[in-house]
């Protein structure tokens, strides 16, 4: 366990913050310097595994595009299929799409229709939650498909923003830092 805290510890102190970025006032936690590190990467990946690894998930929901980065990463190693959610117009066949706001504006995101179906044990994968935006606007994107269970992981959360309490109760929620 002492280990496991101590790389959690090394591992929150190596993110990056960079102030004023995208606009004035966001204060933005870079994590290429966690991506970066081998040792990181390999913790964050395996921890995160062991959280999902006995649920049944058949797919990972990655969300444009620090979502790609360890969701493909899991999908391989828990043996799932992996999903694109994309800002509009990058994806090539008919989508679902659904608007949203951000804290510094507004976005898109879409998912192709066919990409997921009725016996999908979804696990939906982003970077880092801050306001819950891109996460509550891939929710509803999922509603499309009537799941059998969804869960939501983050590497990153920022606690303080209070984003966990806009979601459902009934949804599993796991992050492996938070500020």
């Amino acid at each position: 366990m002492y280990k496991k805290k101590y790389i959690l510890e090394d591992l929150k102190k190596s993110i990056r913050d960079v102030p004023d970025f995208p606009k004035k006032g966001i204060l933005f936690k870079d994590l290429t310097t966690v991506f970066k590190d081998k040792k990181f990467l390999s913790f964050m990946v395996d921890e995160i595994y062991e959280y999902y690894k006995n649920l049944g998930i058949t797919k990972i929901v990655g969300i444009e595009s620090r979502g790609f980065i360890l969701g493909t990463a899991l999908a391989y190693k828990i043996g799932a299929g992996f999903i694109l959610v994309r800002k509009p117009n990058k994806l090539p066949s008919e989508t679902y799409k659904k608007s949203y706001d951000l804290e510094y504006g507004k976005d898109q995101l879409e998912i192709h229709k066919d990409a997921l179906n009725s016996d999908d044990v979804v696990l939906i994968h982003d970077d880092l939650l801050a306001t819950g935006g891109t996460a509550i606007a891939t929710l509803d994107l999922l509603k499309n498909f009537n799941l059998k269970k969804i869960y939501l992981n983050f590497a990153v959360e920022l606690a303080f923003l209070k984003a966990r309490e806009k979601f459902n109760k009934n949804i599993d929620i796991y992050s492996l830092i938070k500020f």
